[in-house]
Formats: C-alpha cells, sequence, structure tokens
C-alpha cells in the first residue's frame, strides 16, 4: 500500500448548510453521474432527486480512509469515479464519536483520536485524492469565546479551536433566499436563472460564495477574486462550482 502524498486537492469542496437548505439537492446536476461515488454517512437517507450515482451506506467511518486509499493507489476497482461526495461530514464524525468514543474506557485519548481521524482524513487521504471531493455538512448558530454569534459547522474535540472549515479552500453555503434578497445580484450574473416557479413562489434555492454584510459572521471562504461580486448568489448547482474550480486552478 502507497503512502499518501504531502499536496493539497485543488477539486475539494465544502457546501454547508441548515436542514433542507439545498445541500444535496445542489448535487444533482453533476456530469456523468455514473462517475460519482456517493458515500451516505446519513443512515442510507434517500436523495432528494432520481440518481444515477454509484451510492455507498458507510457504517463504520473508518471505511472512508480506505476508500480515499484506493483512489491514491489507483486502484482499477475506482478507475471510474470522477467525484467523491461524503454526505455529511457532520454525520460521519457523529458517527465515529458513537461508535469510537463513547464506548472507549480512556476517553481523553479516544478524543484526541477523533481529532487525528479527521487530521488525517484531510491532510493525507483526501489532499491526494486524484479527483473532484465534495463534503456537505450541517451548520447550527453558535456563540464564540467573543459572544459572537456565528455560523459554523458544529465540531467536539480540540477540532473546535480551528473549526471544520479551516481544512477547506472553498466553502460555500447552500441558503433558501427570498427573490427579492437576491435582485442586486441578478445584472451580469450568468449563473443565478430565476425560474417561472421561482417566481410563483418568490424565493429560490441558491449557493452563497462570498461573504455580505448580513453574513459577516459566517465562515464561507474561496481563494482571492474566484468569484465576482455579481455571483456571491448562484444556482443551487455543485456543478457550477466544480466548474469555476477547474478555471480557477487551471
Amino acid at each position: 500500500m502507497s503512502t499518501p502524498n504531502d499536496k493539497t486537492n485543488d477539486n475539494l469542496l465544502l457546501i454547508v448548510g441548515k436542514a433542507t437548505s439545498g445541500k444535496s439537492a445542489g448535487l444533482r446536476n453533476l456530469i456523468n453521474p455514473e462517475g460519482v461515488l456517493y458515500l451516505n454517512c446519513e443512515s442510507g437517507k434517500k436523495l432528494p432527486f432520481r440518481s444515477k450515482f454509484t451510492e455507498k451506506v458507510i457504517t463504520d467511518p473508518m471505511l472512508i480512509h480506505g476508500i480515499f486509499q484506493m483512489f491514491i493507489d489507483r486502484d482499477p476497482a475506482v478507475d471510474s469515479f470522477h467525484t467523491v461526495v461524503v454526505d455529511s461530514l457532520t454525520y460521519m464524525m457523529d458517527m465515529y464519536e458513537t461508535q469510537y468514543v463513547l464506548t472507549a474506557t480512556n476517553t481523553m485519548q479516544a478524543w484526541g483520536a477523533f481529532a487525528q481521524y479527521f487530521k488525517k482524513l484531510m491532510q493525507e487521504y483526501v489532499a491526494a485524492c486524484p479527483c473532484n471531493v465534495i463534503f456537505t455538512a450541517h451548520v447550527s448558530d453558535q456563540l464564540s469565546d467573543d459572544s459572537i454569534l456565528e455560523t459554523c459547522v458544529p465540531i467536539k474535540g480540540s477540532l473546535k479551536n480551528n473549526g471544520i472549515e479551516s481544512y477547506f479552500s472553498t466553502v460555500i453555503a447552500a441558503k433558501r433566499v427570498t427573490l427579492l434578497n437576491l435582485d442586486t445580484y441578478k445584472e451580469g450574473n450568468t449563473l443565478l436563472n430565476i425560474t417561472e416557479e421561482e417566481e410563483i413562489l418568490g424565493f429560490k434555492h441558491v449557493f452563497q460564495t462570498r461573504l455580505t454584510k448580513k453574513t459577516a459572521h459566517e465562515r464561507l471562504r474561496s481563494s482571492f477574486n474566484m468569484w465576482s461580486r455579481e455571483e456571491t448568489f448562484i444556482d443551487n448547482d455543485a456543478q457550477l462550482v466544480l466548474n469555476r474550480l477547474h478555471e480557477y486552478y487551471a
């Protein structure tokens, strides 16, 4: 078995959002869906669209390390996949806590292993993966040590200090936004299209790519000038984001 390389995966994306915000729905337009390996960490929860993904229900979080190792080793069993989706990071870490922390005789040591599990996954396995990698994660509003209400991915143990988001160079948020609040961002934005049904409903599920004055305490991030101001809100479509990553880092 080969050793994971010390590198960065430029095609790495974290999609965050609250329940029913459209995180999973945003995967529906991924090109060549047969080439998507979908790792379901949410007890086999059904996707909100008909999928041609290759789906695998994860019952042990340690299996994810092994799957990424197969990509690093160029195992023929994964040659046909261009994208790996982990849905969701939140449930993956909850699963690890349930199986390996709460059952441990030495909980202090187990919490240290909890942090190392995630760090090793991101810094070694995901970083060396030769294909697109998409994680989804749930967020909640939490008071920081400075008594500031932040919207972030909840995580326990020492990982909370830096935050899960710090391991990703691109973090976008799935949201449901009223059309009135999208008016400022429609002109000149080819990535934001309002359908007739959305006009009737008065809202649209979107991805937010940049911070605004009202969302200054969220943990969105991307490389400098990856998105224009007009592209602060775009269609709820992960393929659009991958296209931009490929273009930016080409």
